[in-house]
């Protein structure tokens, strides 16, 4: 007889989650809140505009092509994407824009030409986040921090012995301000802070892995868009025997003597013989798991930032726009402490806009772009919201217009709004933070759940709030992470 599993969640991670256990041979049942699959990986259709509701930046694609090739498939046949020539559009208020191209060599004098930074700083910087990556990763992405055999593997044994070269010690803004000259050199490569909701005034400098991803291994665009990484997946879990119940919110954990045992869902339960959770760590202990011991040392840890979205169809096409298009803050330390210190949103905010009709034409009417246009703000901590994203709006308006010398407000012809409040809703994620707990400390990755339950036997934990982190690719790592441990 088959063994059961059920996933809570259908988020990116919980639908990877299924795949690896349906390969595995388990029956495998996931439960749903919402009406669709992919969590923050979903998609808005507004009267002709298609806009990727939340992550937008593709990178490791081959963590996505590993799921096909368990279930014996060829991935080119369900999932296309290219990589990009250009990563991001880079914008200064002073009219210096940067191109950051695929090719390293021709980013790095790009670099040199546009700001007067050295074409050598930028390759010793990005040799150096190759070196981070090839010996963190296999400790801190592909292994539990929460096992033993971890620790004590040859591969970890080396990567003690370097660790003052792997910025344990050092913030990632203290690293960058070492690498180059130029400050707005150091502001570009301070912003991989954001791609963990993190600030890089305090987060270690351990985070310069980032860049590795995005330029010595490339950054990529599916073909059909981000929500094409969640219906690739579903359709191939679905193919393997995954049944889903949309619209159905589990109401608690069961547990018996120690042991998850099931699911309650209204008045009635479900059982199996393993348990997934791919909820928000925090507010899954909060509501599903509220009758359980809590980790009160994880749940009481500073969360990430959250996002506030603009969702816009713009009836002009911009040439000078990309799909990634960064426009920087005047003052980016200032920008951080109102995010975490202040819990506001700061006047001159660094604008972030995604635009996939560039590559994919259907996503916009002809000669009209879908502008997901995002600045990163504070955590849901009850603040006036209403009254900050007016002024928010305001303010970004007021800089696009500064930067790219226009008038924008009369080229909105439609809007919707995703901030930490409907993020919390929609997606579960506590205080609506995109990645859990925050990483604003040399041991935040310690101070992650881990991916199964050291109270509760046959339960486990995937996605971004727990290890490794948020992010797309390190939400599939924490399906496999999670997976390798069930039998």
């Amino acid at each position: 007889m088959k063994q059961k599993a059920i996933v809570i969640g259908s988020g990116i991670a919980g639908i990877a989650a299924s795949i690896r256990l349906a390969v595995k041979g388990f029956e495998v049942t996931v439960f749903e809140t919402n009406t669709y699959p992919g969590g923050k990986l979903a998609e808005i259709i507004l009267n002709g505009y298609r806009f990727d509701a939340g992550p937008s930046l593709f990178t490791l694609p081959e963590q996505v092509e590993e799921l096909f090739g368990l279930a014996g498939k060829n991935p080119e046949d369900f999932f296309q994407y290219q990589k990009l020539a250009v990563a991001c559009h880079y914008f200064w208020e002073d009219g210096k824009r940067v191109h950051a191209y695929g090719d390293i060599n021709a980013f790095a004098e790009e670099v040199e030409t546009k700001l007067g930074e050295p074409a050598a700083n930028v390759r010793k910087a990005l040799k150096s986040a190759a070196y981070l990556y090839e010996h963190l990763a296999p400790l801190f992405m592909h292994r539990s921090l929460h096992q033993w055999n971890t620790w004590v593997n040859p591969q970890a044994l080396r990567s003690y012995l370097r660790m003052g070269k792997l910025g344990i010690f050092d913030t990632m803004n203290g690293s960058n301000e070492k690498q180059f000259q130029q400050e707005k050199t150091v502001q570009l490569f301070n912003r991989y802070a954001t791609y963990n909701g993190s600030d890089p005034y305090q987060t270690p400098a351990t985070l310069n892995i980032i860049p590795h991803l995005e330029f010595n291994i490339g950054a990529f665009f599916p073909k059909k868009g981000m929500h094409d990484i969640t219906m690739s997946l579903y359709e191939l879990s679905k193919s393997l025997g995954v049944s889903y119940h949309f619209g159905k919110k589990v109401a608690e954990i069961l547990v018996d003597n120690n042991k998850a045992i099931g699911v309650k869902v209204r008045e009635e339960s479900y059982f199996a013989d393993t348990i997934i959770n791919n909820m928000d760590m925090v507010n899954a202990y909060k509501t599903i798991l509220s009758k359980q011991k809590q980790p009160k040392k994880l749940l009481d840890q500073p969360k990430s930032s959250s996002a506030l979205i603009f969702y816009w169809g713009i009836k002009q096409e911009f040439p000078e726009l990309d799909l990634h298009n960064i426009l920087f803050s005047k003052d980016y330390r200032a920008e951080f402490e109102h995010i975490f210190e202040h819990g506001t949103i700061y006047q001159d905010p660094t604008v972030y806009i995604n635009i996939t009709s560039v590559y994919k034409k259907d996503d916009a009417p002809e000669g009209c772009m879908n502008w997901f246009t995002m600045i990163n703000v504070p955590n849901n901590k009850g603040q006036n919201w209403d009254k900050m994203i007016i002024e928010a709006r305001k303010n970004i308006i007021a800089k696009i217009n500064r930067v790219l010398h226009t008038d924008l407000e009369p080229l909105i012809e439609i809007e919707e709004v995703l901030e930490p409040r409907s993020i919390e809703s929609k997606t579960s994620s506590a205080q609506g933070a995109l990645y859990g707990n925050s990483s604003n400390n040399r041991y935040a990755a310690f101070l992650r759940h881990a991916n199964f339950s050291s109270d509760i036997k046959n339960l486990y934990f995937c996605g971004g709030s727990v290890h490794p982190g948020g992010g797309i690719p390190l939400c599939l790592l924490s399906a496999k992470i999670m997976t390798d441990m069930i039998d």
